[in-house]
């Protein structure tokens, strides 16, 4: 090849390559670039437009908003939460000013500026993701918001793209307090705790509304790791961690000029307390819920809603006296018994309610043994009779219808009556004829004593002097909540249901000098979005002021001198009533001083599958039980707990007649009686207003037999057991009397003390 050739062959080959060299740089041409770039990101403006219109700002998660109910005391400290999330919503009012800037400098300087997104924190954190490197900071409050309250916590593409898209527009529709609310009140704190009120019992054992600025940043701090964070069981090198992370809040807030330089140099760490449990529902706790509930469900609240959570709910219950309560009845109680040997033992149950007469206030409730090893709530229970505590309203509704015996003569508390055991009623269409206690006969009786020893004879007369009906309607009026008890003489023996809430709402009434008292646990429910208004529990006059302080007179009598003498003492004045149903099933003592009318009730309750009533007769090896034994005892000891060792208040009562006090004895036959003075006027007439004697009855007792009841068909007067409402609305009681008919024997509550107590007696 010569040198032309060659010459040519070399400038085709730089031809070649220039025209290769060129296609490639022609290819990646600066225009080209540029074009293609602002094309995908058009693209991408594109597909966010459409993003943004095609993904909705969802619901809430069904986490989101889950809450406890918080239960508190009367002054206001915390008895339980409940709930599966530990959470208390609060709005941003009751966190202080500085403990939301600690929030907003902890995670977002910019927050009240921002549009409610981090563009270059979002574009980190999905390369994050795509790289496997995971989570990442640099989310706004409103993203981390969004987050928690509208998505979940997982490390996805989608749900990323979702969170910047929804956060844009909650941006727009709320208002940055109502964000920064909803961030603190979802943001989980470690301990168990969803939200800063949480939060803040959980770590310093205060309200949100109480904490410290310093306090408030140590929570801001703590949401970045709040297990490695927090102090109590942090490492040494997680504690300098959130050390630095506290002082990096505190420094954030000086630099945004909401915290002085000055201040913030004063401020120490503060550590938190040690970590407790959650309060819940064990011990005594249940039972107060459960009251606390079903008092709200009464004001219209529904149970799915109470369930729901988010409710505050404070109780009329007084910390102290509920704990004076508790410790009584195991003292009185719990202590005496072998519920694992003994199958006797196995089989009480104890309820009590104590209630302020002056307001109503449900101060303390003994429910049971413990709500987690017995739910049922033995204060509120209905499914036992009230037995003999019955009495003292019957002899109200005698006094309040100025009511007559048979004989025609006003009955009060001076009355006489025949308190011969079985006994036939007289003027009854229903025969009836109790037994008394231990079958024993008094003979004529005046009201008084026959309170003192509850004689069965005597009440069970009054009801038909008084009209069964008009009975029912004065236990309605007083507060008895059973309506459906027939009108019968048998209710003397309170044959109806009632719980210890009820009777101690009745007794409170004649504590309260005849106005209606209607215990209530709830001092106030709030919910975030409401309240309920309850009503006033002091009602209107249910009995006249005479009537309900005559019947108080009586009862104060059955305490000095007679069934109830087990609470007696010096160190307050106190009325009250025992109580024992049929076959010994449940044993009660209802009393009250001037300040607390309290009820307290022990059950005999199988502990085999299905319950069951059973006697309480063999308790703590005491033989019978009655209700001047136990339950009379542990009234004693709480009531002289809650009044602080005693009270010098007085009952200030009206009284339709004088007081009765019983006639003074007869000297001793060692003794000589003292020879009258002589005088020439004549001895005077008995007086029966005079309160040193008895009056004479107004008839002679009789001499013979009463005569037989009038019957019914099918009516067999049998002696017996106790009384019991048969199946067709009739009493069959103890004996063989059929259907339809009335049979009674005992099942009320003999006296111990008083005048005509027999010899060795301990009823």
């Amino acid at each position: 090849m010569g040198r032309a050739e060659a010459r040519q062959a070399r400038q085709r080959a730089a031809r070649r390559a220039k025209r290769k060299t060129g296609g490639i740089r022609g290819f990646f041409t600066l225009r080209k670039l540029l074009g293609t770039f602002f094309g995908l990101c058009l693209l991408g403006m594109g597909a966010f437009v459409v993003i943004y219109f095609l993904v909705p700002v969802p619901t809430a998660n069904a986490q989101a908003e889950m809450q406890s109910n918080v239960y508190k005391y009367s002054d206001g400290t915390v008895l339980a939460r409940t709930g599966e999330i530990n959470r208390e919503i609060v709005g941003l009012e009751k966190v202080p000013k500085d403990v939301q800037r600690a929030f907003v400098a902890a995670e977002n300087k910019s927050f009240y500026k921002d549009s409610g997104v981090d563009i270059k924190g979002t574009a980190r954190g999905l390369m994050n993701t795509l790289s496997g490197k995971g989570k990442q900071g640099g989310s706004t409050i409103t993203q981390q918001y969004v987050k928690n309250y509208y998505l979940n916590q997982d490390q996805t593409v989608t749900r990323k793209l979702k969170e910047l898209v929804i956060s844009l527009k909650v941006d727009q529709r709320m208002s940055k307090n109502d964000i920064l609310a909803g961030y603190m009140n979802t943001s989980y704190y470690g301990r168990g705790a969803y939200g800063i009120q949480a939060a803040a019992q959980a770590y310093y054992g205060v309200d949100a509304t109480k904490l410290s600025v310093a306090q408030g940043a140590y929570l801001a701090a703590l949401l970045q790791a709040p297990n490695q964070y927090d102090w109590t069981q942090a490492s040494e090198a997680g504690r300098k961690r959130v050390t630095e992370r506290w002082n990096y809040v505190l420094d954030n807030m000086v630099e945004q000029n909401w915290l002085g330089a000055d201040e913030r140099g004063g401020l120490k760490f503060p550590v938190p307390q040690k970590p407790k449990p959650a309060p819940g529902a064990e011990g005594q706790a249940g039972y107060l819920i459960e009251a606390a509930n079903s008092e709200l469900e009464r004001q219209g609240v529904d149970k799915a809603d109470i369930a729901a959570g988010g409710w505050t709910i404070t109780l009329s219950i007084d910390k102290k006296r509920q704990k004076e309560l508790v410790g009584a009845v195991d003292k009185q109680l719990e202590s005496k018994l072998d519920r694992k040997k003994n199958k006797i033992d196995a089989t009480v149950q104890a309820g009590a309610t104590s209630v302020d007469p002056k307001t109503g206030a449900v101060v303390a409730l003994y429910g049971g043994v413990g709500a987690t090893e017995h739910w049922i709530n033995n204060a509120t229970r209905t499914d036992y009779q009230p037995a003999s505590t019955f009495k003292p309203i019957v002899f109200a509704s005698a006094l309040e219808n100025e009511s007559k015996t048979q004989d025609g003569e006003t009955i009060g508390l001076r009355t006489v009556y025949d308190g011969t055991s079985k006994r036939p009623v007289v003027g009854s269409d229903t025969p009836f004829a109790p037994q008394n206690e231990d079958d024993r006969d008094y003979g004529d009786i005046t009201v008084q004593e026959a309170a003192n020893d509850s004689v069965n004879a005597v009440f069970a007369q009054m009801v038909v002097d008084v009209g069964p009906d008009k009975v029912k309607k004065t236990a309605l009026d007083m507060g008895m909540r059973d309506k459906n008890f027939p009108e019968r003489p048998a209710i003397t023996l309170g044959t109806m249901q009632a719980s210890t809430w009820d009777m101690a709402g009745v007794y409170a009434t004649l504590d309260n000098h005849g106005e209606k008292v209607t215990p209530t646990i709830l001092k106030s429910a709030q919910h975030k979005d409401r309240s309920v208004d309850l009503p006033e529990p002091i009602g209107d006059q249910a009995i006249s002021r005479e009537s309900a302080d005559t019947v108080t007179s009586a009862l104060t009598g059955v305490v000095k001198n007679g069934s109830g003498h087990e609470a007696n003492t010096d160190a307050y004045e106190a009325a009250g009533k025992t109580g024992t149903s049929e076959n010994n099933k449940s044993a009660w003592f209802a009393g009250y001083t001037p300040e607390l009318s309290t009820v307290v009730a022990l059950f005999g309750e199988s502990p085999k599958e299905g319950g069951g009533q059973v006697t309480l007769t063999g308790t703590a090896n005491s033989g019978r039980a009655n209700g001047g034994g136990f339950p009379a005892k542990i009234w004693a000891d709480y009531t002289l707990g809650a009044l602080d060792g005693g009270s010098d208040a007085a009952f200030d009562l009206d009284l339709a007649e004088p007081a009765y006090r019983p006639p003074e004895p007869p000297p001793s036959p060692t003794e000589e009686p003292s020879a009258p003075e002589e005088s020439n006027t004549p001895p005077p007439e008995p007086d029966p207003s005079d309160t040193g004697s008895d009056p004479p009855p107004s008839e002679p007792p009789p001499t013979s037999e009463p005569p037989a009841p009038p019957t019914e068909p099918g009516a067999d007067s049998g002696g017996g057991g106790g009384d019991t409402v048969g199946t067709d609305g009739g009493i069959d009681s103890g004996g063989t009397g059929s259907s339809g008919g009335a049979t009674a024997g005992g099942g009320s509550d003999g006296g111990s003390g008083g005048a005509l107590r027999p010899p060795g007696f301990t009823g």
